[in-house]
């Protein structure tokens, strides 16, 4: 075992880390980016572990997390209800598929499917009011940020009126009297497709950085890429579903934490596992996955 390249090789994982969480924030979720790499690679005990490994720490760890930050007992919303229905289908989907060993392009098109439906199956509900959206950790801080202004509107009011008044002041504002900074200028859509393209940027580097290196990793630790990606990058890379979870459960919102949870492990084991299955790689006897 070369430590020199060890060492190196742990230094550009945790920078891969850090641009994954960079590219992250312009995207719904990175896990993809990093199976890709792998497949790529021709690792797929790696992609597999990875996927494996991020469902289960969603589970055991940003669900827990969420649940033990909760002061008292947690109360679930029809829609955390349907949520956790339709993951613990796939879910039993997936273990019946790997057990018989049917991770095949036929299933993985399949699971692909399964997604696409599952996404214009919840956008409709939330059409027709069935369900809510789930909260995203953006959209919370924006609408803390909007009720800390509407709690303190009346407070703020009177201290815009108390601005001095002279014979010779307007009795109406004009649009060059009022405060400046109130309201942030929109971003231009050039803005949007810079930050969307350094964004998908830093993804897809990050994704190639973290599969190279965990490999490189693997082979000198003597490890197989499923163990691998089942402790290591799986806990890695779902770093921010803790987060999220966290918080979520320290406001006592129970709706988000099984969100956060249940769409995080649902797109793990339908789009993620497919683009697996359809790249027909296969899995080797040395790293067979194990449910």
């Amino acid at each position: 075992m070369d430590m020199d390249d060890l060492c190196f090789n742990i230094a550009t994982f945790i920078g891969g880390i850090f641009l994954l969480d960079y590219g992250a924030d312009k995207f719904l979720d990175h896990t993809l980016a990093v199976v890709i790499a792998a497949i790529l690679q021709h690792r797929t005990p790696l992609a597999l572990g990875i996927v494996m490994g991020s469902a289960i720490s969603n589970i055991l760890g940003a669900f827990s997390l969420g649940l033990l930050c909760h002061p008292g007992g947690m109360e679930f919303d029809t829609s955390a209800k349907i949520y956790s229905s339709i993951l613990l289908g796939i879910t039993t989907l997936f273990v019946a598929l790997a057990l018989a060993d049917l991770l095949n392009r036929v299933t993985g098109i399949l699971l692909i499917a399964a997604f696409v439906i599952y996404l214009l199956s919840i956008g409709y509900a939330i059409y027709k009011g069935v369900t809510a959206p789930p909260e995203m950790s953006d959209s919370d801080s924006d609408s803390d940020g909007d009720e800390d202004a509407s709690i303190n509107g009346e407070e703020r009011a009177p201290d815009q009126n108390n601005r001095t008044v002279s014979e010779s002041s307007p009795l109406l504002e004009t649009a060059d009297s009022r405060p400046q900074g109130d309201k942030k200028p929109p971003r231009r859509l050039y803005q949007h497709v810079f930050h969307l393209f350094f964004g998908l940027l830093a993804l897809s580097l990050s994704g190639y950085i973290l599969a190279h290196s965990a490999g490189a990793i693997a082979d000198a630790l003597q490890l197989s890429g499923t163990v691998f990606g089942l402790t290591v990058i799986a806990f890695a890379t779902t770093l921010q579903e803790k987060f999220i979870s966290v918080l979520s459960g320290v406001r006592g919102q129970g709706g988000v934490v099984v969100a956060t949870t249940a769409g995080s492990n649902i797109f793990l084991l339908t789009l993620c596992v497919g683009v697996v299955a359809i790249s027909g790689i296969p899995v080797g006897s040395k790293d067979t996955c194990l449910v």
